[in-house]
This record gives C-alpha cells, sequence and structure tokens, in this order.
C-alpha cells in the first residue's frame, strides 16, 4: 500500500477528493439557500410552509409507503382516541 506522504500518489488522490467534497459541500449549501428562499415566497403569498415541506416529503415516497404510513397514522391515532380530521 502506497504511504501517504506530502508527494505521494496517494497523498494527491485524497487532496483530490478533499477538494471535490469540499465543492460539493459549498454546493449543498448554495441549494440550501435557494430552497430556504423559495419556502420564504410561498410564505409571503400565505401558504404554510411547514404543510408545504410534509408534502415534499410525502411526494419523494412510493404509494404503497405513503398509504401504509396513512394507515399507521390513523390506527395509533384511533388507539388513543385522536381524532385526525
Amino acid at each position: 500500500m502506497s504511504e501517504l506522504g506530502h508527494n505521494s500518489v496517494a497523498g494527491d488522490q485524497l487532496r483530490l477528493i478533499i477538494e471535490r467534497v469540499e465543492k460539493l459541500e459549498d454546493e449543498k449549501q448554495d441549494i440550501m439557500e435557494f430552497i430556504k428562499s423559495v419556502y420564504g415566497e410561498a410564505k409571503a403569498v400565505g401558504f404554510d410552509t411547514k404543510i408545504i415541506k410534509k408534502l415534499v416529503a410525502l411526494r419523494k415516497k412510493d404509494a404503497d409507503s405513503r398509504r401504509e404510513e396513512a394507515a399507521l397514522l390513523d390506527l395509533y391515532a384511533s388507539a388513543i382516541g385522536l381524532d385526525l380530521i
């Protein structure tokens, strides 16, 4: 195995990997700022951002997962006497 020295091939490879991760982290931060801005726009026109976030999360799931989650939520709510609607 190559040693991780200042001028080694493995050291260069490690540096490149770290630089790529740093670049992606910067891009992720920019994207998070854009998302925050979109939620701000939604709030400014009167939408409930908590509900929008829940809808975004639900749309990421497949239909079977959504149905299962809804059924369990209903079952658990009924078990504690909580009326959801």
